[in-house]
């Protein structure tokens, strides 16, 4: 269980942060930059939430989907600031395991089956709620890049970057069935504009 009582500590004032086992690192670290990433791509999942929400009881079961999915966010990004090598969880280190990812996966499956095929590329847009969501699948994508940045300088858990790789098709996957309940994709037309 996590307390919080104060909000500032001032420890962090020298530019360093601390990771989980104690040790401190730049708050620039290539490690810190792919948890800070996390964190946005999290923010705007919470985003796209408030958006589904908006939209209605025919999209609450999308919201309810992306709210567990926060959730792993913070045990993800508690992942990435464990160092190691050593990615197997236990009561006291958080760990992505196998099976966040294959219900990204399963989920993926069931939208996508209820999907026409893509013929063409899409804009992202369409609805409120489909635009938020591919804000929050680019965002999770420049996570992703950070993660596989940070992954060249020290060990990282395989698991949470296929988290974040999969979570990105989620939200592109997501999005296709929020524009699909209010006419379908927003397509685009290479060479209309020139």
């Amino acid at each position: 269980m996590v307390k919080l009582n104060r909000i500032y500590t001032r420890t962090g004032d020298d530019g360093t942060t601390g990771l989980v086992d104690g040790s401190r690192v730049a708050k620039d670290d290539a490690r810190m930059a792919a948890i800070g990433e996390v964190d946005e791509a999290n923010s705007a999942i919470g985003a796209a939430v408030v958006a589904l929400r908006a939209g209605g009881v025919e999209l609450a079961w999308l919201a309810l989907l992306l709210e567990r999915i926060q959730n792993d966010l913070f045990d993800l990004g508690a992942d990435l600031a464990t160092p190691g090598e050593d990615f197997e969880p236990s009561e006291m280190t958080l760990r992505i395991v196998a099976a966040q990812v294959d219900r990204l996966e399963a989920e993926i499956d069931r939208m996508n089956g209820e999907l026409a095929p893509l013929t063409s590329f899409i804009l992202p847009g369409g609805t409120q709620a489909a635009a938020a969501l591919h804000i929050a699948r680019a965002t999770v994508r420049r996570a992703e890049r950070a993660g596989v940045a940070a992954a060249r300088a020290v060990s990282l858990n395989p698991l949470a970057l296929g988290y974040l790789n999969r979570l990105s098709d989620y939200l592109f996957v997501a999005a296709r069935a929020v524009n699909q309940k209010a006419g379908g994709d927003v397509l685009w037309k290479p060479g209309a504009t020139r």
